[in-house]
C-alpha cells in the first residue's frame, strides 16, 4: 500500500511510522510526505530519503484549487492511502471523496469529546484537565468533511491524575498514538476493516 503522510509539525508520529516500517510491522511504502508549510517533519522526511511536497493553502485562491492540487500530487505519486499525523488543515472535500474510507487521523483525546476546529495539541490536554476528566486517550478515526467527526477505528485511554499537567498528559498520550496509528495502518493493509455507516468493524484473524 502506497502511503502519503500529512504533517504540520515536528513529525514524531511520522518518525514512528517510519520506524515500524523498518522493523517489518508495517509493509506499506511511505511514498510521500505532505505539509502545508515548512516544518521539522519535512526536514526529517528529506533526511530519510522520502519525497516531500509543501502545499500552502494561503498561497492559493480557494479550497477548490487546494483540493485539485492535492489530488494531482496524490495521483502523480500513485497514493493509495493517506495518514494524517499532526496535519492542522482541513482536508478538501474533493480529496475526502476521492479517498473515501482511505484517510485516517490520530487525535489526542477520546472523540467525540474534545475534538473539532481549533482543538489540537496542548489546547486539548488543558481542556481535558480543566473539565476534570478522569481518563483521556487517543483516537484513530476515518476522515470526513468535518473536523474530528469521522467513524472511530481505534481508541485507547490513560488515567488523568490530579498531578497531571498538559505536558505530562501529552507525554502519556503520545505513547498511545505511537501504538495506535501503526496498528490502524496495519489493519487497513490487511483488509481487516469494514465501514458500516458510523461503525467500523475489525475482523481479526
Amino acid at each position: 500500500m502506497r502511503l502519503a503522510v500529512f504533517v504540520s509539525g515536528k513529525g514524531t508520529n511520522l518518525l514512528n511510522i517510519i520506524k515500524r516500517n523498518k522493523e517489518g510491522f508495517l509493509r506499506s511504502e511511505i511514498s510521500l510526505v505532505v505539509s502545508n508549510h515548512e516544518c521539522e517533519a519535512i526536514e526529517k522526511s528529506q533526511s530519510a530519503g522520502i519525497r516531500t511536497k509543501i502545499l500552502d493553502p494561503r498561497s492559493l485562491e480557494n479550497e477548490t484549487e487546494f483540493g485539485n492540487l492535492l489530488l494531482e500530487v496524490l495521483r502523480k505519486n500513485q497514493i493509495e492511502f493517506i495518514v494524517l499525523a499532526g496535519f492542522l488543515k482541513m482536508i478538501p472535500e474533493a480529496v475526502v471523496k476521492a479517498f473515501q474510507n482511505k484517510i485516517i487521523n490520530v487525535h489526542p483525546a477520546l472523540l467525540p469529546s474534545f475534538g473539532g476546529k481549533g482543538m489540537y495539541g496542548m489546547k486539548v490536554h488543558q481542556s481535558v484537565i480543566d473539565y476534570g476528566c478522569k481518563v483521556s486517550g487517543a483516537t484513530v478515526h476515518l476522515v470526513d468533511s468535518e473536523y474530528d467527526r469521522g467513524p472511530v477505528v481505534l481508541q485507547r485511554c490513560v488515567p488523568v491524575t490530579d498531578e497531571d499537567t498538559p505536558e505530562t498528559l501529552a507525554s502519556k498520550i503520545h505513547q498511545l498514538e505511537y501504538e495506535l496509528l501503526p496498528e490502524a495502518i496495519r489493519l487497513f493493509e490487511e483488509n481487516l476493516v469494514k465501514v458500516e455507516g458510523r461503525k467500523v468493524r475489525i475482523f481479526l484473524s
